[in-house]
């Protein structure tokens, strides 16, 4: 009985994501056979769980509409991701570090005993790690913001850069503890990716709009190939740049974050970095293992001859 039950709080909470999935594909989740699934199913709609069977093409199971879960139902894979994220959001929301304590503190005191064991397991100190090239926190209050405009497909109405713009928000992207926003702007007739620090939030417009297929069919490529994105480099002790023999989406792609793209031709576009060497920069630049050209400043350039002279000696 209890692994009747365990396996049910599983299926539960796999419909509960809000998709419709065949009984083969939860088989497969679930690591079991498709007549225990089917079994199991039949066990929840007696506990009074509405699953609705959809027939045809791309046809399932899915919770129904009405249905409700029960309050913090937790098998111990969501316990250890809800204690891991909850205490290591504080890294890239600011004002919330006392706000995820609380919650994770409500959680634990809800969870049953077994999943209450398996989040205390789980005490997270977050460190910074300067090759990830962080961003400083983003303020709860935007995300929040651009968040509760996306979910309810009303436009958003911001200041940015001394502009007030109003934009269709589809996607909020997190990379490299920076928050981007994927955003048609009808104004403009064109997608942007923009920096979220970088927007202050207006009142609601409570203004419904059309999604639109996002650029690449994909937010996330979409971001990390998008050149001009709002970025600004990163203040170190040493900045840098250069001109790689190297299309812009691709350096865009994989430059740390805190670095600056420029395109300027189709094959070729200028990359700015900062780090906290000059010997560092240039090592960062070598891994696109391209023709470097105009390296800027002179430190740069000398730091590039001395790697030069330490690469002859080890090879010597």
């Amino acid at each position: 009985m209890a692994t009747t039950s365990a396996r049910a709080l599983r299926l539960l909470s796999v419909l509960g994501l809000g998709t419709t999935l065949g009984a083969a594909a939860l088989a497969e989740r679930l690591d079991t056979s498709v007549r225990t699934v089917r079994r199991d199913i039949e066990t929840l709609r007696e506990l009074g769980y509405e699953i609705e069977a959809i027939h045809g093409a791309g046809g399932g199971y899915r919770l129904g509409r009405a249905t409700r879960l029960p309050p913090v139902v937790f098998d111990e894979d969501q316990a250890v991701a809800a204690a891991v994220a909850l205490q290591t959001v504080p890294t890239i929301l600011s004002g919330i570090r006392e706000n995820s304590a609380r919650a994770l503190a409500t959680l634990r005191q809800a969870m049953p005993a077994r999943s209450r064991v398996q989040a205390e397991a789980f005490t997270v100190s977050a460190a910074r790690n300067y090759w990830e090239f962080p961003a400083p926190p983003i303020d709860a209050g935007i995300v929040r913001s651009i968040g509760s405009a996306i979910s309810r497909r009303h436009r958003l109405r911001v200041e940015h850069e001394g502009t007030d713009l109003t934009l269709e928000p589809h996607e909020l992207v997190v990379w490299a503890a920076r928050w981007y926003l994927v955003a048609f702007d009808p104004q403009a007739q064109r997608w942007r990716v923009m920096r979220a620090d970088g927007l202050v939030p207006g009142p609601p417009t409570h203004t419904p709009f059309e999604r639109r297929p996002v650029p690449l069919n994909d937010a996330v490529t979409f971001v990390m190939t998008t050149p001009d994105r709002g970025d600004t480099p990163a203040r170190w002790q040493c900045q840098g740049s250069a001109v790689l023999a190297l299309p812009a989406p691709v350096v865009a792609r994989y430059a740390p974050g805190g670095s600056t793209v420029e395109q300027l031709t189709e094959a070729s576009c200028r990359l700015t970095l900062g780090a906290w060497s000059w010997a560092g920069i240039a090592g960062l630049m070598l891994t696109f293992d391209a023709d470097l050209s105009d390296l800027e400043p002179l430190e740069l350039r000398e730091a590039f001859a001395s790697l030069r002279a330490r690469t002859g000696r080890a090879l010597d």
